[in-house]
């Protein structure tokens, strides 16, 4: 068994080697670090494969064939779903240069962070028109990678009752999903939550500070099929 493990594991790396020595065309003009994942991703299903192939077979050849097929089942399915969130944070930093509207990577999710300069005016949930015209590229898109799950989260500064902020910051979040629906987004791939001020990156102690923690961020998340 170890040794028909070991046999499928130079393709894993090989696979995986390959994967990581190819071109990545989105990090060369990525103002943040979006290294290319689809190496990674397809290492690790591979490797991942390759272990449960050979532990699905009876025999030595058979497990030793399972694992060699497992090891390239589990790097096209990894590197696939690398390969689909890559070319999704491509379209989105080129669409959402210049707009306010930052890109982070996080595995294979991506966050748009959305500061409320941006989105929101003082005590409201009525979306600026600069974050509607930044949320029309996001629609477009959205529209073209169906294979994602969209979270949608809003957060304030502690300024104020803690009660009114959890209700400013759940107003805001539907705000951007509504949106985001009548852009043409389904609306079966969306959810928005409030945290209010509970979940603060930066000092509330500064008006700096809490100008960062006011914001709306939408996490994209690849779905199985994707």
């Amino acid at each position: 068994m170890i040794k028909t493990v070991w046999l499928a594991v130079p393709l894993a790396v090989a696979i995986g080697a390959t994967g990581c020595a190819s071109n990545d065309p989105y990090q060369q003009n990525a103002p943040q670090d979006s290294s290319n994942k689809t190496g990674w991703g397809a290492g690790i299903g591979a490797a991942a494969g390759a272990v449960a192939g050979a532990l699905s077979g009876d025999g030595s050849s058979s497990r030793r064939d399972r694992a060699l097929i497992g090891a390239a089942a589990g790097a096209a399915i990894g590197g696939g779903v690398g390969a689909y969130m890559d070319s999704q944070e491509k379209e989105l930093r080129d669409r959402l240069g210049g707009t306010g509207i930052d890109v982070e990577r996080n595995g294979n999710n991506l966050i748009l962070n959305m500061p409320n300069n941006v989105t929101f005016g003082v005590d409201s949930s009525e979306l600026q028109t600069p974050a509607r015209q930044a949320l029309n590229d996001v629609n477009a898109v959205l529209r073209s990678y169906p294979e994602t799950r969209i979270n949608v989260a809003g957060f304030t500064d502690s300024t104020g009752a803690e009660s009114y902020n959890q209700s400013l910051s759940e107003r805001r979040a539907s705000a951007v999903a509504t949106y985001l629906e009548q852009g043409g987004v389904e609306s079966s791939r969306i959810s928005a939550t409030g945290y209010g001020e509970s979940r603060p990156i930066a000092s509330n102690d500064s008006e700096a500070g809490r100008a960062q923690n006011r914001r709306v961020e939408i996490t994209l998340t690849p779905t199985q099929q994707s």
